[in-house]
């Protein structure tokens, strides 16, 4: 994974995702070096689609209107060979949620499924309970991974104290990151754009992955030592995605 490469070329990536934290995610992926565009407007949804690099559908703040643009801009992005990653924020909390992301599954082809274990292990049927949109116990998170990527058929992130990457037949972990990351709003979110700008270029999607996970916790460490709390962790997180320092 060329993260020079990935700055020449900035890739656009195209979100249908979180209300709450567009703006931290796309300040967040600027600083990385990709091109955000947040759009649900049906009108222009399949074009946008389109011509993006990557997508990313988060349902975070979903309502029932934005799972069908959602599903619309998944099928666009299937045809014209875009890939597109899930965020299934909170699929264990609400049954709504939980058929939320089952139908997007089953109706769009997804690269990559990244969410922590309760989130994970609802998609999947694997039994965990879930405390609003956090998991609220973790089981063995490899384990999770390897069976979610198999029942799921695509690549599965598990995010947690580690972060756990597996294609169904391996799995592979990184455990840089800080706990200051639990303390702001969309740290997953995020880091769900980062690895979307990463696979539409890199050929090689599980080193593309494992590339954005560590890159952005790494970054995550740097800018706790300069943090004195939440608040100003956010700015130092920016500042340090974009650097250089893989």
């Amino acid at each position: 994974m060329n993260l020079e490469q990935l700055r020449e070329e900035r890739p656009l990536v195209h979100h249908i995702t979180n209300e709450v934290v567009m703006n931290f995610t796309a300040n967040g992926l600027l600083a990385f070096g990709g091109s955000p565009v947040m759009s649900k407007e049906k009108e222009e949804i399949e074009e946008m689609a389109g011509i993006a690099n990557a997508i990313v559908l988060n349902i975070g703040t979903v309502r029932k209107e934005d799972l069908e643009t959602m599903i619309k801009a998944g099928k666009t992005a299937n045809k014209a060979g875009v890939l597109v990653l899930l965020d299934p924020v909170g699929a264990g909390a609400t049954t709504f949620r939980k058929q939320a992301v089952q139908r997007i599954m089953n109706e769009v082809d997804i690269s990559v499924v990244k969410g922590n274990a309760g989130e994970i292990g609802a998609l999947a049927d694997i039994p965990l309970k879930v405390k609003g949109v956090d998991s609220e116990e973790g089981g063995d998170v490899e384990v999770i991974a390897l069976e979610a990527a198999k029942t799921l058929q695509t690549m599965v992130v598990v995010t947690g104290e580690t972060d756990v990457i597996s294609d169904g037949k391996d799995f592979f972990t990184s455990s840089h990151g800080t706990p200051l990351l639990g303390y702001i709003t969309g740290a997953g979110c995020l880091l769900g754009s980062l690895i979307a700008a990463c696979i539409s270029i890199e050929e090689e999607k599980i080193e593309a992955v494992q590339f954005a996970i560590n890159f952005y916790n790494k970054a995550a460490e740097r800018a706790e030592k300069k943090a004195g709390g939440p608040g100003t962790f956010i700015p130092h997180l920016l500042d340090e995605l974009g650097d250089t320092d893989d």
